[in-house]
This record gives structure tokens, sequence and C-alpha cells, in this order.
């Protein structure tokens, strides 16, 4: 079983139609030629890769864009205001309800520390083997850029309905420095962190700069993540480092006993990459670096798992050379037990590390 820790579902069906119940070649085939392909590449998921790859469990976002951001039409969830903001992140949480509701032996959500085990118990005793027989994807729900809070307030109505994980920023909000804009937090920003720890919500760093998460980490109380970022000091003179996490970030989360989920897009795993470069200079290889560096630095395995960021703005071909879907994940492991990691390595790496987190955080 493998733990992802970011996907971008909902966005994804909102702002391009996708139906992540087909597979990843059926939404292949019908957007052949589109304007889709051409602005967030081929499909890497789709429930039939998730049940092929053994992906049990994803944690699934909330995310709208600020519009001065925008670059197409295309865009649907871009917002210039708050309220606008609210009602897009709305949007995109009553999907993931729907689609539970709808289709209950392919997708559920996971809300509580009870169906967390219950669902893994499932996923380890009796694992997919597709066709024959297969596993609802569970789904935590995670907010990527708080702008859907018009009020600090909501936080607690959020929290009622589901929601468990938030990661303040993208670009730069209100509340802190982001990957393009902005330093530290501001002081309603560590209002929102306040509020935050007292209900009980994990904080996700990603997308912070160096300032706002070190901040983050001494200021907050609950638990921390980062949901899919890469080791910065692999990425030397690239214009997406900033947007990846130093030793410095990344010793400072382990102190906390928390987690980074690994990206594999070629961008953030060989500096300098571009779209439509030859496919076989960018392979797995690359992304056990950052698994391997991460865990040089931190001394463990413990703080180290997989965060894809799939079909967010990227998709095939541009990630490593031996993936054509998310199904091909588990080759990794292949890679990694290579380098030398144990069978206990690789287990905590797939799920156990983001399964201890939920555990602790979770509500009974």
């Amino acid at each position: 079983m493998w733990i992802d820790a970011h996907q971008d579902i909902a966005y994804n069906a909102l702002t391009f139609g996708r139906d992540i119940r087909l597979s990843a070649y059926e939404t292949r085939r019908g957007e052949a030629g589109s304007s889709t392909v051409a602005v967030n590449g081929e499909a890497l998921c789709g429930w039939e890769e998730y049940q092929r790859g053994g992906i049990g469990l994803i944690i699934a976002t909330l995310f709208v864009m600020p519009r001065r951001y925008k670059t197409g039409a295309w865009e649907k969830l871009d917002f210039a205001t708050y309220e606008e903001a609210y009602r897009l992140t709305r949007a995109q949480f009553d999907y993931y309800l729907n689609l539970c509701d709808r289709s209950p032996d392919q997708f559920c959500l996971i809300r509580t520390r009870a169906e967390l085990r219950a669902h893994v118990e499932r996923w380890l005793t009796a694992p997919p083997l597709f066709p024959q027989q297969t596993q609802p994807v569970g789904m935590v729900l995670s907010m990527e850029g708080a702008e859907g809070v018009r009020d600090q307030h909501e936080l607690e109505e959020w929290w009622q309905e589901g929601l468990r994980l938030i990661g303040p920023v993208w670009a730069g909000t209100r509340y802190c420095g982001g990957m393009y804009e902005g330093e530290g937090f501001t002081p309603e920003g560590y209002r929102l962190l306040e509020q935050m720890a007292e209900i009980g919500y994990t904080l996700d760093i990603a997308h912070m700069n160096e300032i706002s998460a070190l901040q983050a980490l001494d200021r907050y109380e609950g638990a921390v993540i980062a949901s899919h970022c890469n080791a910065a000091a692999l990425l030397k003179d690239d214009s997406a480092r900033a947007r990846h996490l130093s030793d410095r970030v990344i010793r400072r989360l382990a102190e906390r006993d928390g987690v980074i989920g690994v990206v594999p897009f070629n961008r953030f795993l060989r500096s300098g990459w571009k779209n439509g470069e030859p496919r076989e200079w960018v392979t797995l290889s690359h992304l056990a670096d950052h698994v391997d560096h991460i865990c040089q630095v931190t001394g463990s395995v413990r703080h180290v798992g997989i965060g894809t960021d799939f079909d967010g703005g990227f998709g095939f071909p541009a990630v490593p050379l031996e993936m054509d879907t998310i199904a091909d994940l588990p080759k990794l492991a292949d890679q990694l037990m290579e380098r030398g990691f144990s069978e206990q390595d690789l287990h905590a790496i797939a799920h156990a590390n983001w399964t201890r987190i939920l555990e602790q955080t979770l509500p009974a």
C-alpha cells in the first residue's frame, strides 16, 4: 500500500472535466489533441491505476489560484476576492462529498482514526488484485492555500465537515510568504496558526519560502508536514528551488517529527529540465536521490514519503522515464533497494510514515 500526500483531484475535475473514476488511459483517449493536454499534460491518475499501483490513500486538495497568476481562459478556479475563493473552495469540497456518495466502492472519505485504521487494515489484509479484487481509495482532505477561509472562525466549520490539513500559502497570501511573493508570516498569519492548532489541524508548509517555513516550525504547536516538496540542495541554481526545502528546514521538520512527500516531477528532480527534453534525462534514480538526501540529512527514513502532485499542473511525459502512470510508483522501491534500503524502510516510505502522522492527528 502507498499513500500519496498530494493530489489535486477536484481541481482537475472542475477545471478540465476529468473523471477520476476512469482509468488514466481512458482520460488520455478522450483528451487526445485537446487544449487540456497542452496546459496540464496527459493524465497520470485514474481509479484503475490506483488499484494496480496499490495507491490506497490520497491527501486530496482544495486548491484555488489567485487571479493575478491566471495564464489562460481555461483556468476556472481563480479568484480575486475572498468570497470568490470561498465559493470555489466550497465547490471542490462538495465535489469530494458527491464523489464518495456516488461511488463508495471506488472512493471514501477518511475523517477519523477509526476510519483510517479500518481502511488500512482492509488494504493490508486484502490488497487489490485488479480487476478480480478491488478496494476503495481513501481520501483525507487538505486545503492548499487558505484564502478560502473568509473569516478564521470558519476554521471550526471546515473541521467539523472533514477538512484535516491546511497549507496556508501557494504563491503568497495575506498569511505568509510563498514561492512567488511575500516574506514571513503576518500578524493575521500567526493568528491563523494559533486557531489551527487549537482545533487540531495538521499544518502543511509546502509552497512556503524558507523564512515562512522556519517561522511556522518555530511557532506552530500542532503537527507539521511538507506534503509535496523535494530537497533544494539537489536543485542548485534552479528557478524552482525556492518552493523546495533547504537542509535547514528539513532538519527542523524532522525535529518536529514531520514527514516530507517527494515529488516525481522532472523539473523538480533535475535542475534546468524543460518540457520536450529527452525522457531518459530524468529517471527514478533522480527521485531516489531526493529520498536518500532527506534520509541522510535527518539520519532516518522516518521523515520521508511520497507526495506526487500528479496532474497538478503537469502530467505525462514530464515524469521519470520508468513512469507512464501512477501505477508505476512502486518501481521506486527497486531503486531504493539497490541503494541498501530494507523492506522495513520501504514500508515506512510507502505508507507507514504518513499513517503515523494521520494516527496522531485525526480525531477519534
